[in-house]
């Protein structure tokens, strides 16, 4: 499964990313994931928090938590702190990056 059958639009602007999913040769599969961008200090990476719920079975509750992934950033796509993103996981492109960002999503 590639990435543009995943969304439906490309982004115009191309990038000589070799781990671009559009205009690169990575191939993304798994899970896809929806968040925004806690971080963006690292070159290239972008750290994109997730909230979700868990029940707790013995007090009958729901517990919040809170998932933290890192992403690699290709160049034809500008993410910064606050910006919700969609990302899709990827081989391991490093010891802790195994999610590509993949579309720029708008605010709510």
């Amino acid at each position: 499964m590639s990435a543009t059958s995943i969304v439906s639009k490309v982004p115009e602007s191309k990038c000589g990313d070799v781990k671009c999913p559009f205009h690169g040769h990575l191939k993304v599969r798994g899970k896809i994931i929806e968040g925004v961008v806690a971080s963006d200090k690292m070159q290239k990476t972008v750290v994109v928090t997730t909230e979700y719920v868990l029940p707790q079975k013995k007090y009958m509750r729901l517990e919040k938590r809170t998932g933290r992934y890192h992403a690699h950033v290709p160049g034809c796509i500008v993410a910064k702190i606050g910006d919700r993103v969609r990302i899709a996981e990827c081989r391991p492109l490093s010891k802790t990056v195994s999610f590509v960002v993949i579309e720029k999503l708008e605010a709510k």
